[in-house]
C-alpha cells in the first residue's frame, strides 16, 4: 500500500445512511443486516454526524444487536440525532492514506468520512486501510519469502 496515494484508492462508496430524524429502531436494523461499524448520518447528502455500533450499544445499555429484547417502544420514540457523533473529521478524496493514519493514530476515530464539495462520497475505516496493507502483493516476493533451508 502507498501510504501517498489518495484515499479515494481504498475508500468505501458504497454507503448506507441515516437521516438525523431516522428512528433507532431503523439504525438497529441497519446494523443487525449489515457487518460494518459506521453509519454516516446525513441530511441532503451533506454528513452531520455518524454513529458507531458502540455508540448504539452504549446508547441502548448494552443491547447487543441481534438480541431478542423488546427495546422497540424507547427506539421507536428516538432519533438517530440523539446519540451520533457530531463535529466529525473529515477527508476530500485526494487527501492521501498517511493523512487518515495521522488522525486515527492521534484520535479515538475508526472511521473518517469523505466529502467533495461537502457531499458525502464514501468513507475509511481502520479496517479498510488493514485490507488495502493485506492485499498488497510484493514487488519482489524473494524478498518476503526467503528460502528457509
Amino acid at each position: 500500500m502507498n501510504a501517498y496515494a489518495p484515499v479515494s484508492k481504498i475508500m468505501v462508496t458504497d454507503l448506507v445512511t441515516v437521516n438525523p430524524e431516522d428512528s433507532l429502531l431503523k439504525v438497529k436494523q441497519i446494523f443487525e443486516q449489515h457487518t460494518f461499524h459506521h453509519l454516516p448520518v446525513v441530511r441532503f447528502k451533506k454528513i452531520v454526524g455518524i454513529i458507531s455500533k458502540t455508540d448504539f450499544e452504549h446508547y441502548t445499555g448494552g443491547l447487543r444487536v441481534g438480541v431478542e429484547t423488546d427495546h422497540t417502544e424507547m427506539l421507536g420514540s428516538s432519533k438517530a440525532e440523539d446519540i451520533m457523533t457530531k463535529g466529525v473529521g473529515k477527508l476530500e478524496p485526494d487527501d492521501r492514506i498517511n493523512v487518515a493514519l495521522e488522525i486515527f493514530s492521534k484520535n479515538w476515530f475508526h472511521a473518517l468520512p469523505v466529502v467533495e464539495n461537502d457531499i458525502l462520497v464514501g468513507i475509511v475505516t481502520t479496517q479498510d486501510v488493514i485490507k488495502a496493507i493485506l492485499n498488497e502483493k510484493p514487488k519482489d516476493p524473494s524478498l518476503v519469502y526467503q528460502n528457509l533451508d
